[in-house]
């Protein structure tokens, strides 16, 4: 009898139904792809953040007082101290090793350069001493990887360098090769000589020189645009350091930072500090490199950490906010229909409560049918909602986000409370509906 007459109820009133399953829908439909996007956001956010540029650099803990003028090392070529090239597979041991994407190491030397010249002539003897002008200027060479397969302990390679920890740097043409005598050029260095794309530059220092061909020209925005970048090798053997680097930067997808992280971990219980371990701040995974890496300094570059972190927050704030929006505009919405329904229905409570129907079994029966329709709409919502998500995911994010099965039943459940606050005011006023003046036509 009582799903006779909920049944009953959804076929003499369509149009009240439909429109209040339209409204739960159109609301669970926003919450579900905020939701999703909501939940996908970080990681996707935290990759596209990556183009920001490293946001760790590690420096040796026993170098001497650094002396950069506008990002320029001025040091000596000798001075300070040195990390070991051998220990950077380390880097993919720690604890988050999967959330390091990217490692840069860099030394930098300084240099003599001139442009080399072929004979104007093909010569005859077996003898051929190229023709070159002397050394017309000074100027500095980065020495870095590009594409460099890195072995690591476990096995496999895991191919990074400066195109994956700057990946904003722009190169007309191509990357020097790995262990190749190949260089780019920064486009006001390449400007200022002349050279260009071909070219091949001979470098000088207190020592015998190597001939570099230039393969690509860098627009970086940044102190490079100045300098020549070739393989780690080439300045290792120029500054006849072979085996170490000077500064190593490092690109780590994190969770922004809260008050919990900025703590000092020597303030943590035990399990806080678990906790702070096992949490992918971007402080925990510079402690965790600074052990992996002994006798180094690992910072944090914070222009690109607290900008991702602000970023990522006000993103999560809006979603916050607009699903919010969409569950107080379907409450209401539930409440109009709902509270109709009522109004059109009161002589039908009144005889049910005049053939003995109490004021609890009335509420239960209309409650019953308003949570039928918020199973209906909820489900309806979540399956408009993975449409939207996909669509905003591939619009801004480049990637839809996957469905959840977590999010089907928060939705449900927020569809549940969304209908039960939405009928609670007119469920207690039909409760209170009185059967006499009903019967009598008043």
């Amino acid at each position: 009898m009582f799903l006779r007459i909920v049944a009953d109820s959804f076929g003499r009133r369509p149009r009240h139904k439909l429109l209040t399953g339209a409204a739960l829908a159109l609301g669970m439909g926003v919450a579900t792809a905020a939701l999703s996007v909501s939940l996908d956001v970080g990681d996707r956010l935290a990759k596209e953040f990556r183009s920001l540029g490293a946001n760790l650099l590690v420096t040796p803990q026993a170098d001497s007082l650094p002396l950069e003028i506008g990002g320029v090392d001025y040091r000596p070529v000798n001075a300070g101290a040195y990390l070991p090239e051998a220990d950077l597979p380390k880097l993919k041991t720690i604890f988050w090793h999967n959330n390091i994407v990217g490692f840069a190491p860099l030394l930098e030397v300084p240099v003599g350069f001139a442009p080399f010249e072929e004979p104007a002539e093909i010569q005859t003897s077996l003898f051929q001493t190229p023709v070159t002008r002397a050394v017309f200027d000074t100027g500095r060479l980065i020495g870095t990887w590009a594409n460099h397969p890195v072995s690591l302990p476990e096995g496999g390679s895991f191919p990074t360098g400066v195109d994956k920890t700057n990946s904003w740097w722009q190169v007309d043409g191509r990357w020097f090769a790995d262990g190749a005598k190949e260089s780019i050029l920064g486009i006001t260095f390449a400007r200022r000589t002349g050279l260009k794309i071909g070219d091949t530059l001979r470098i000088e220092t207190p020592k015998p020189g190597v001939m570099l061909k230039v393969t690509g020209i860098l627009t970086s925005g940044s102190p490079e645009d100045n300098a020549i970048i070739a393989p780690l090798a080439v300045a290792q053997e120029l500054a006849e350091k072979p085996g170490v680097y000077r500064r190593l930067y490092v690109s780590a997808l994190t969770k922004p930072e809260d008050a919990f992280a900025k703590r000092d971990p020597k303030t943590f219980t035990p399990r806080e500090y678990d906790t702070w371990f096992c949490t992918p701040y971007i402080s925990s995974i510079a402690f965790q490199i600074q052990q992996e890496l002994p006798g180094t300094d690992v910072r944090v570059i914070r222009r690109v950490a607290e900008g991702e972190g602000q970023i990522l927050t006000r993103v999560r704030m809006l979603l916050w906010l607009v699903t919010g929006a969409a569950l107080l505009a379907a409450a209401l919405a539930v409440g109009a229909s709902s509270a109709a329904s009522v109004i059109e229905r009161r002589t039908e409570i009144g005889l049910m409560k005049a053939l003995g129907a109490g004021s609890g079994t009335v509420g239960f029966l209309l409650a019953a049918e308003q949570l039928l329709l918020a199973f209906v709409g909820g489900g309806a919502g979540y399956a408009l909602g993975i449409v939207l998500a996909r669509l905003v995911g591939e619009k801004i994010f480049g990637a839809a986000p996957e469905p959840s099965v977590i999010v089907f039943f928060v939705v449900i459940a927020l569809a549940t409370g969304v209908t039960i606050l939405g009928s609670a005011l007119p469920l207690r006023r039909a409760s209170r509906i009185e059967p006499a003046p009903i019967l009598r036509g008043e």
